[in-house]
C-alpha cells in the first residue's frame, strides 16, 4: 500500500466522510424510517474483465458506483449507504479510487459507511449499496410483466458496446478528454469523432436511471416489470419473460430508433453490426420495463417503445421488413467471458 500505509489511509478517509462510520470493523446504520424498507445490492468491477488495464483509478471508482446504482434504479429504490471493498496493486493509491466513489456519491446522495482494503495483483473492487423504498410502492422487479403490456427502454442502447470496442482498439481517458488512436481517427473520419468520444464516455460513466425507477415503483399495481440493461437487451428481456411466465415480440425497427445519434455509422466504421450492438452489446445501464398500454412514461424520461409482451412464451423479433424471427438469447454471460 502506498502513501503511508493503512493507518494513514484511514486517517485521510475520516477527513472525507463521517468519522463515526470509519475505522471500526462494522458500521452501525440507522433503521429505515417508518413505512420504508431497505433494498440491498452488490456489484464488482475487476480489471481486465469489466474495464481495461490502465484506466484512471478515479474513473474505476466512479464507474463502480454508477453501475451499482443502476441495480437500485431497477428496484425503484433511493440510494442511501455504501460499503466499499478494494483489492489493489501496491502502485495504486487507494485514495484515488475512493475519491472517484466519493465524487459521484455526493452527486447521488450516497454516504460511504465503511469497507475493506487488501493487496491484489489486479484492481478488484466491490460495492454494496443500501437503498430504501416506500413499503407501499410496488416491489419493482422482473416478474410483473403481463400479456398486453408495452415494452419500453429508458434510453438508448448500443453506444456503450461501441465505446468498449473503441477502448479495446486503444481509446483512453488520461484526463478529462477522450483520446482516440490514430487508426480509429483515420478509419472513422472527422465527422464521427464526437460520436466515438461520446461512446467511450458512455461506457465508462453510465447514468443510472434512479428517477425513472422511482416513478415506476410509485405506480404500484398500475405498473409492470423492470430490469436494468447490463447484459444486453435480448438477454435481459429473456430474464423478464422467464420470471413473468410470458413471451415478447421486439420490433427491431423501433429498437433502431432507440440508439444514439450516428450509431449505425460508427458501428459500421468499426466493422460491427449496428443491430447486434444494440441488441446484445450490454452495459447500457438503462431500464428495460413494461407498462399496461394505458400507461406511458412522462415525456421528460425520453423512454422508447420497442415491443409488446405476449401470452405465448416465445421470444420473437420483427425485422426491418416486418417479418417475424426467433429472438436470439445473445449478450454478456458473466461465467463464460
Amino acid at each position: 500500500m502506498t502513501a503511508g500505509g493503512e493507518e494513514a489511509f484511514v486517517a485521510w478517509l475520516r477527513r472525507k466522510v463521517d468519522p463515526r462510520l470509519v475505522g471500526d470493523d462494522t458500521a452501525v446504520l440507522p433503521a429505515p424510517a417508518k413505512g420504508m424498507r431497505w433494498i440491498v445490492t452488490v456489484d464488482q468491477q475487476i480489471e481486465g474483465t469489466h474495464f481495461a488495464s490502465g484506466l484512471d483509478p478515479k474513473l474505476v471508482g466512479r464507474r463502480l458506483l454508477r453501475v451499482n446504482l443502476s441495480d437500485l434504479a431497477a428496484s425503484g429504490a433511493t440510494p442511501k449507504w455504501a460499503l466499499l471493498a478494494l483489492g489493489l496493486p501496491p502502485e495504486i493509491d487507494p485514495r484515488t479510487v475512493v475519491e472517484g466513489v466519493l465524487l459521484d456519491a455526493k452527486r447521488y446522495h450516497v454516504t460511504l459507511a465503511g469497507g475493506d482494503l487488501a493487496h491484489s495483483e489486479l484492481i478488484t473492487t466491490s460495492l454494496t449499496l443500501i437503498g430504501e423504498r416506500a413499503a407501499k410502492d410496488a416491489p419493482l422487479g422482473r416478474d410483473r410483466a403481463r400479456p398486453g403490456h408495452v415494452l419500453w427502454l429508458g434510453g438508448t442502447v448500443g453506444e456503450s458496446a461501441l465505446g468498449c470496442e473503441l477502448q479495446l482498439r486503444g481509446a483512453h481517458v488520461p484526463g478529462r478528454a477522450v483520446e482516440l488512436p490514430d487508426e480509429v481517427v483515420v478509419h472513422c473520419g472527422e465527422a464521427l469523432l464526437p460520436a466515438a468520444r461520446r461512446a467511450v464516455r458512455r461506457n465508462l460513466l453510465p447514468e443510472p436511471q434512479l428517477e425513472l425507477g422511482s416513478w415506476l415503483a410509485a405506480l404500484g399495481r398500475r405498473g409492470g416489470a423492470a430490469i436494468d440493461v447490463s447484459d444486453g437487451v435480448a438477454k435481459d428481456l429473456g430474464r423478464i419473460c422467464e420470471a413473468s411466465g410470458v413471451g415478447a415480440e421486439l420490433d427491431l425497427r423501433l429498437l433502431r430508433r432507440a440508439t444514439a445519434p450516428r450509431h449505425d455509422e460508427l458501428a459500421r466504421a468499426l466493422d460491427l453490426d449496428p443491430v447486434a450492438a444494440a441488441l446484445a452489446g450490454g452495459e447500457d445501464y438503462v431500464l428495460l420495463f413494461t407498462l399496461p398500454a394505458s400507461v406511458s412514461p412522462p415525456p421528460h424520461f425520453r423512454a422508447r417503445r420497442i415491443g409488446t409482451i405476449s401470452r405465448h412464451r416465445a421470444l420473437t423479433m420483427l425485422d426491418k421488413h416486418g417479418e417475424r424471427h426467433e429472438l436470439p438469447r445473445v449478450g454478456w454471460d458473466h461465467l463464460e467471458a
